[in-house]
């Protein structure tokens, strides 16, 4: 406790009234004077000593409490300053700093952590965002009692306030010194990848573009860099592409829905991290339009079934032949009257095959319209990545059926000469209740699916691919396969239509059409080995769905190297899934030891990992406009930590030297009480004031 005294005036009238007493008095005063009257001098006194007395002084004497000064300890836990030594450098500067500053007379330390939880997990403004903690902080410290800020950090602060490009500081500066003492080391050179340019969206079948760059301060001009590509965790693709220059990568878009292109550079002469050797673009796989050729062998109940659930699609774009007249009927009917339009067969399976997606025969018999070499075109076309889907009907088991014919090398169901005509309930196999296309289907819960009877299946041994629907003696009645690059479906039966027509309560035609459709398309959602993760409220989730069981866990590897193992619980629909918390931004891989998954927490690519080296350069403006300084606290790759000395300097003195850093001694206090003493109290006044006439009067008599 601390006094303070001083005097104070309070007067009893306005000083504008004082003032022109007085000037009224000086008058009066000169006049006397200039006429040499006796007792002037004693008249001046008396009337200056009233004047005092309606300015009323008094003496103020101040009780004050001494209040601490405030510093900021900032300490930056981003991943950035937690590679190679940083972390160990920055905790051993903290406990320094700490330990210096304890027993500091009126001064308090307060530490701010901040960088540890990013907000870019949690969809915010990404990047180490320092400052915006430090505006926290400073919200709860008077202005007046701050010291200074000290702030240990990489330098690699994303919300540093700049100059602008006429050297103007852009913010406000800050009322006391910051100083930065930076941990790294000066110097430093790092390998990495950047995305300049990506499609966030590509039309299926089409190509798209990116640009990458490679940066490497180390690198000789003309020195090129392996680049590898992965598709989904899938394949990978390796590319040269050269360092420090612009390069044009070319993506295919194979599939709809997302895709996720993993690009990884090999390392550099020099690196401090390899996780900004990695870089993730995400592009999302369009259809314009799903371009489907439906041919029906023969007019029948079922034919505009098939039409109106396709032609219910409105992505759908279909083009649909009947053969109503096989070649061997002659009747004498003139051929320019058969049709409406004449069956374009050379256009449709020679020149504009592949301009389809989805090629469906529907209860479909060799009769010569199709000549072998147009079925073997269409066999290629599965081959090199297309989809067929075969109903068949009551004539796929005799030497007329598809299978007799070339494209009986892509058709997994090879038929016995048995033909089923009994009723029956088509029910789901054991694969089947796994599998995305099949499982989960509207009434597939039952053991045995409530759905309507089917009357006709067509016996087949299944060669190939998956039975996921069974139906006379647990025959397969839906079979899907993969061929070559491409895919097939074969329904052996050609009564759906009675499901869709609701016959006994019907069942779900339209769902298992559409889902079969987009599983011969590709899309992800469909894949049945498939690993699969994502982010979402700070929380990756993996989802494992394989067609046999699989009770092994999967490894998590986080952005920053580090590999954690994950238990997976299996549902009841084949799918295995399990959750972990996510602590950083960046990309995390998923790997069972066959697949790859991968998902990004935040950014695709954080801006944290864009540059680890450390450097002032972002922090110079800020420090400058406080008068602040920095430091780095070790000079060289494993040189000990050189933590300078902290001073306490009075306001406007210099805040740094050579080797210590000042906080300003800012005295400030908070007056607890006040004590006031009047100078000149009333019956003082009037007592000098008579006492004065009195002199007056008696010089004048003499």
């Amino acid at each position: 406790m601390i006094g303070g005294a001083s005097v104070q005036f309070a007067p009893l009238m306005p000083w504008v009234g004082i003032a022109a007493l007085g000037v009224a008095l000086l008058l009066v005063i000169a006049v006397a004077f200039w006429r040499r009257a006796g007792g002037a001098a004693w008249r001046l006194a008396i009337g200056a000593l009233l004047l005092l007395a309606l300015a009323n002084p008094s003496l103020v004497n101040e009780q004050r409490e001494n209040l601490p000064d405030v510093a900021v300890l900032l300490v930056d836990e981003s991943a950035s300053n937690r590679i190679a030594d940083r972390a160990e450098q920055r905790e051993e500067t903290a406990r320094r700093i700490k330990e210096r500053l304890k027993d500091e007379r009126d001064l308090e330390l307060r530490e701010v952590r901040a960088g540890a939880a990013d907000a870019s997990l949690a969809g915010g403004e990404e990047g180490t965002r320092l400052f915006q903690a430090l505006d926290r902080a400073l919200a709860e410290i008077p202005r007046k009692q701050l010291a200074g800020i000290i702030m240990l950090t990489d330098g690699q602060v994303h919300d540093a306030p700049q100059r602008d490009k006429d050297g103007n500081f852009q913010g406000e500066a800050l009322p006391a010194p910051l100083h930065a003492l930076l941990t790294g080391h000066p110097g430093e050179a790092d390998r990495r990848l950047r995305v300049v340019q990506a499609p966030s969206f590509g039309m299926v079948g089409k190509r798209q573009t990116m640009t990458v760059r490679v940066e490497d301060e180390t690198a000789p001009a003309g020195t090129r860099a392996r680049l590898t590509i992965r598709e989904n965790g899938g394949e990978q693709k390796v590319e040269s592409v050269p360092v420090g220059v612009d390069h044009q990568v070319e993506l295919k878009i194979e599939h709809g829905g997302l895709i996720v292109y993993e690009l990884e550079v090999d390392a550099g002469q020099r690196e401090l991290s390899l996780v900004n050797n990695r870089a993730v673009v995400s592009v999302n796989g369009v259809r314009d339009r799903l371009r489907v050729l439906l041919v029906s062998g023969e007019p029948h109940a079922g034919e505009r079934t098939w039409r109106s659930l396709l032609k219910a699609d409105p992505s759908v774009d279909l083009v649909h032949f009947t053969i109503l007249r096989p070649p061997e009927k002659q009747d004498g009917t003139p051929i320019r009257e058969l049709s409406l339009i004449a069956f374009p067969i050379r256009e449709l399976f020679e020149l504009r095959l592949d301009d389809f997606d989805l090629i469906i025969f529907d209860r479909y018999r060799r009769r010569g319209v199709l000549p072998n070499a147009y079925l073997q075109n269409i066999a290629a076309f599965v081959e090199k990545g297309g989809a067929f889907l075969e109903a068949v009907g009551p004539t796929y088991g005799t030497p007329l059926g598809l299978y007799r014919s070339p494209l009986g090398a892509v058709l997994p169901g090879e038929p016995t000469g048995q033909l089923f005509e009994q009723g029956f309930r088509p029910k789901l196999t054991d694969i089947g209740k796994r599998h995305p296309v099949t499982a989960e289907l509207p009434g597939a819960e039952a053991t045995i699916p409530a759905w309507g009877r089917w009357f006709r299946q067509v016996e087949v041994e299944a060669t190939r691919g998956k039975a996921l629907m069974g139906g006379v003696n647990d025959q397969p009645l839906l079979l899907l396969d993969r061929v070559g690059k491409g895919r097939v479906a074969q329904v052996l039966s050609d009564h759906m239509w009675l499901w869709a027509r609701g016959y006994e309560g019907g069942g779900p035609s339209s769902e298992l059409l559409r889902r079969t459709a987009h599983w011969l398309m590709k899309e992800p959602e469909l894949e049945e080995n498939v690993l699969k993760a994502s982010v979402q409220g700070g929380r990756l989730s993996v989802t494992r769905r394989v067609l046999e069981r699989d009770d092994k866990s999967v490894t998590v590897t986080t952005p920053s190297g580090e590999e954690k193992n994950l238990e997976l619980v299996e549902d009841l629909a084949g799918r295995a899934n399990g959750a972990l918390a996510v602590t950083e931004p960046g990309l995390y891989r998923v790997s069972d030891g066959q697949r790859t998954a991968i998902a990004a927490a935040g950014s695709l690519n954080p801006l944290e990992y864009a540059d680890l080296r450390a450097t002032p350069d972002k922090l110079n403006p800020a420090i400058e406009a406080s008068k602040g300084t920095y430091r780095w606290l070790a000079s060289a790759a494993g040189a000990s930590i050189a933590v300078p000395d902290i001073r306490r300097v009075l306001p406007g003195r210099s805040t740094a030297g050579r080797d210590w850093i000042g906080l300003t001694r800012n005295g400030e206090y908070r007056v607890t009480g006040v004590q006031q003493i009047p100078l000149l109290p009333v019956v003082l006044v009037l007592a000098l004031a008579l006492a004065g006439l009195a002199l007056a009067w008696w010089r004048e008599a003499k």
